[in-house]
């Protein structure tokens, strides 16, 4: 957030096939994605900053932007905005908040934010609602189930069909079963090295996430055993996170 300008201008939301994406809009929804890699002892007052910048945004009520915010446990912060089409990153949207806080006071906001890390950067990522497994309607939000468990699902660019492909299957696996474990489909765009798809989980807690997860085991059995690892033969590098979403951090602009 050094240029915070840049922050919002040059493209969140947990991922194959990077920019093109945008062509299939009935398929993906584009997110623009910073990631501040805040200091561990510095968390507790990103969290204030945040929550004073949010605030910031709802008295000036801020229009053309919103966002959520998660974290995981490592200290990774993704505030994550929702974005149409391309355009929209020549947009400067923070230019009528500074006019509005004067300049000083907004400068002064992002020098708060600038001791809390050292590294932070900007990528794009795509909802894949082909992919997603949440029959009950997509949301990102998940009221009450503000846990978060990110499975990245690294790949090479020749097995990128090969995953999709078993990605399909494990949709329509669940979707037989009626699986009661709902997950959303991710995959990289603008800005990221190297391709991947990015399960994304929500529960209440890590307590509920164990249950459900142990309970989808028993319920796919054999068969789901043999469609995983049929999955994971595609798979170059597998990692997982865990975290939070922050809904005291997003932001929403009023009418």
């Amino acid at each position: 957030m050094k240029n915070f300008n840049q922050l919002f201008v040059f493209v969140l939301l947990v991922l194959l096939t990077p920019c093109p994406a945008l062509a299939q809009a009935e398929k993906n929804q584009a997110y623009y994605v910073h990631e501040d890699q805040v200091k561990p002892s510095m968390i507790q007052k990103y969290n204030e900053v945040s929550k004073d910048f949010m605030e910031a945004c709802k008295k000036h009520n801020l229009q053309d932007i919103s966002w959520q915010v998660a974290s995981t446990s490592t200290g990774r912060y993704f505030n994550i905005s929702p974005i149409e089409n391309m355009a929209e990153l020549d947009k400067n949207v923070m230019a009528p908040l500074s006019e509005k806080m004067g300049e000083e006071a907004f400068r002064n906001l992002f020098k708060r934010y600038n001791e809390c890390y050292d590294k932070h950067g900007d990528y794009m990522i795509y909802l894949n609602k082909e992919l997603t497994y949440m029959p009950e309607g997509i949301s990102t939000t998940t009221e009450g189930q503000n846990y978060r468990k990110w499975h990245f699902l690294h790949v090479t660019p020749s097995n990128i069909q090969n995953l999709k492909g078993k990605l399909k299957e494990l949709k329509a696996l669940y979707t037989s079963k009626g699986s009661k474990e709902y997950y959303r489909i991710y995959h990289n765009g603008f800005g990221n090295m190297g391709d991947y798809y990015l399960a994304v989980i929500s529960a209440i807690d890590a307590e509920d996430y164990a249950k459900k997860s142990k309970e989808n085991e028993a319920l796919l059995g054999e068969e789901g055993k043999k469609l995983f690892d049929e999955v994971f033969s595609y798979v170059l590098k597998y990692e997982t996170e865990t975290g939070e979403m922050h809904p005291d951090l997003a932001y929403t602009p009023s009418n």
